[in-house]
């Protein structure tokens, strides 16, 4: 952020548009340009609806102290009349050493503030949500060439069929792909890093953590995670993947299509249920179903980190298999 000085801050900035994201990075890059200029620049926010006149000509007013200041209006349609007037008059003469910084919705109530600020000179930033296609396209683009990196439209294109029209996610995922990559982003290259990862769902997890493949189950469950899948079904799937093996294997050896109909499960699932059972011992399943068991309670009963009760599960389970090998 170097070189950034008061000369090149704009003294009024419209944040204009409801998508999150854009609007709070607007933020976080104005602060950072202002703290830039100046080290000890007094930042101040404030809930334009519960903002009265009096409040902010002070703030707005020249210090006896020097140094510069950035105003963050937040909610800027909600300003009440009187409180746009005075806004819209300082900003005609803003002083130098003043920044105001209005996040605004961009619909029809409070329009005439927008319209406003914008017929005074404010600089806007736009922060609307983004509809189409082509702009999520233009801002996966944007987000690698912001990090250093290249990125063609059929990459782009690649990306949110992997990720999804969420943009949070697109951000992180572009941010992943940066650092995991180097920074030449082909549709080919989001195809080898997301192959199979948007059909992961629990059942995944409970699939890789009953053979005692770890790296594969945990990479799964943090891709599930991460796409937001909830962390009630993935419990209930590995509770579910133990059972499973667990009645298979104490029904003995026998052919899936004769024992169909004594389990009650289709033929398919007792096949590979007999796959996975191959290395659990009887008490290494019953230490799986006590570890299920905690994972489901911990998980189901509102634990602070279930992200990290389905880890532990899965390295419980697969050393619980692992214990019985020995």
């Amino acid at each position: 952020m170097g070189g950034v000085t008061a000369a090149n801050l704009a003294p009024i900035l419209l944040v204009l548009g409801d998508e999150e994201l854009l609007a709070t990075r607007a933020v976080t890059e104005a602060v950072a340009k202002v703290r830039s200029a100046d080290p000890g620049a007094d930042v101040r926010e404030y809930q334009a609806g519960a903002l009265a006149v009096g409040e902010i000509a002070e703030m707005l007013s020249p210090s006896l102290f020097g140094g510069r200041r950035l105003l963050i209006l937040r909610s800027g349609q909600d300003a009440r009349k009187d409180l746009v007037a005075a806004l819209l008059a300082y900003a005609k003469d803003p002083d130098p050493e003043v920044q105001l910084l209005v996040l605004h919705l961009g619909g029809a109530k409070g329009k005439a503030f927008a319209d406003g600020l914008r017929a005074a000179g404010a600089t806007v930033v736009p922060a609307a949500k983004l509809k189409g296609h082509r702009d999520r396209v233009a801002f996966v683009r944007d987000e690698i060439r912001r990090a250093g990196g290249k990125c063609t439209d059929d990459a782009a294109e690649a990306l949110i069929a992997a990720v999804g029209n969420d943009l949070r996610e697109l951000a992180a995922a572009c941010s992943q792909l940066i650092a995991d990559t180097d920074g030449r982003i082909s549709a080919d290259t989001v195809s080898r890093y997301y192959r199979g990862r948007v059909e992961v769902t629990g059942f995944t997890v409970a699939d890789a953590t009953m053979v005692g493949d770890v790296p594969a189950a945990l990479e799964a469950l943090r891709w599930a995670l991460h796409v937001g899948v909830d962390p009630v079904p993935i419990a209930d799937a590995l509770a579910d993947g133990v059972r499973t093996v667990a009645r298979v294997a104490s029904a003995g050896r026998g052919n899936a299509y004769q024992l169909a109909s004594s389990l009650g499960m289709p033929a398919w699932k007792i096949e590979r249920a007999q796959r996975q059972g191959r290395g659990w011992t009887p008490e290494g399943l019953v230490r799986a179903m006590q570890v299920a068991a905690e994972c489901n309670a911990a998980v189901k009963g509102g634990s602070d980190d279930r992200a990290y009760a389905l880890e532990r599960a899965v390295f419980s389970v697969a050393a619980a298999r692992q214990g019985g090998t020995r």
